[in-house]
């Protein structure tokens, strides 16, 4: 079977799940091919020997300070129609040339409504058709998308997969609005997790803190430090390549890149993340309680960040509020939280399994 993912370059979360469902395929014989664009391009290239195609971005996330910004996203954005019918040109012309048989859309959109032409069946990959933000919970711009999002996958494509566990305990749950007639659509495939990840025996060692390299979160680095060498006890372990780290000290190391980051975070005492689904669903593995350092404005990370501590996970704490004082005594806190045992749901719901049974519907 001849399967092209195309995924969206905006972050390495969408890259990274659908380079492991690839490599996954490729050891059971199928042949994928790769469309994306900006980092995720490159990345992909690193990651999987499949062939990889340049493609339109279909929007551009833009922020203020560090924060995500809707206004400037959305001027950022006004090229938009431009750039989906180059991505639906593109993605047509590489669908007749690889001679695909089904089309793995993870969150872009052009290239689905190409395929659907060409009678090519579409599978879309999201942990969202939901958006609201912690800063506006409920504004008119979010719904609207949010309207205009899920309107799309009750059109294209045959299956929404959701890599994600199935409710009640989907971590990207506040994320979805799914209407009664559409349930069936979607598909709780699980976690696709990377199969070196079982290797790594869970410790209790250090403070793991990887959390992006936006503006806001520089000082949040620095706080790491000065708390480092208020309280000796933390052996706080820092994974970011972003300019403007604070050097390193005692108890305060900075790894930059890695090529596992596994054996860390399966020894910390606390992960310290942002509110992505992939790393959460890493931290979690390993039981570890997260503490999520939350873009106020960004609109998935605060409703994963919600979950989280319904489930007994973790907590959370907004980004533009956080002094070294609060941060210390979050850390603290989040140290003597024993996590819910989430070992069960893991062994259900193994997302590259679900994902190629769901696929030999269309072989």
């Amino acid at each position: 079977m001849n399967i092209l993912f195309v995924v969206c370059g905006e972050g390495l979360g969408h890259a990274s799940r659908s380079t492991k469902l690839a490599n996954h395929l490729k050891r059971r014989g199928e042949n994928c091919v790769f469309a994306s664009y900006g980092k995720a391009y490159s990345f992909i290239q690193k990651q999987t020997d499949c062939r990889v195609y340049e493609i339109s971005r279909e929007v551009t996330l833009e922020g203020s300070g560090g924060y995500f910004s809707i206004g400037k996203t959305l001027k950022s954005s006004l090229g938009i129609p431009v750039s989906l019918v180059k991505s639906f040109f593109t993605a047509r012309r590489i669908l007749k040339q690889e001679n695909i048989d089904v089309v793995v859309c993870d969150t872009m959109f052009a290239a689905g409504v190409a395929a659907k032409t060409l009678g090519i069946p579409v599978l879309f990959m999201t942990n969202q058709n939901y958006f609201s933000s912690l800063a506006e919970p409920n504004v008119w711009y979010w719904n609207l998308f949010g309207k205009v999002i899920r309107t799309y996958l009750s059109l294209i494509p045959k299956k929404v997969l959701v890599p994600d566990f199935a409710p009640p305990h989907t971590i990207s749950g506040y994320n979805f609005r799914i209407a009664e007639k559409e349930k069936d659509r979607y598909v709780f495939i699980g976690p696709i997790l990377d199969p070196s990840i079982h290797d790594f025996a869970p410790s209790e060692e250090i403070v793991f803190a990887s959390f992006g390299g936006e503006p806001f979160k520089m000082p949040l680095y620095a706080m790491l430090k000065e708390i480092s060498e208020q309280d000796t006890a933390l052996d706080v372990h820092v994974f970011a390549t972003s300019p403007g780290l604070p050097e390193e000290g005692k108890n305060f190391k900075i790894a930059g890149y890695v090529e596992s980051i596994f054996p860390y975070m399966a020894s910390a005492k606390t992960a310290i993340i942002h509110g992505g689904l992939t790393s959460l669903h890493e931290a979690l593995y390993f039981g570890k309680p997260v503490l999520l350092i939350i873009d106020p404005y960004h609109p998935e990370q605060g409703n994963n960040g919600r979950k989280v501590e319904e489930l007994g996970c973790g907590m959370m704490i907004r980004g533009d509020s956080v002094t070294a004082e609060s941060l210390h005594a979050a850390i603290l806190s989040c140290m003597q939280m024993t996590p819910k045992d989430l070992r069960g749901l893991y062994e259900q719901n193994n997302g590259a399994e679900n994902f190629c049974r769901i696929l030999a519907e269309f072989a």
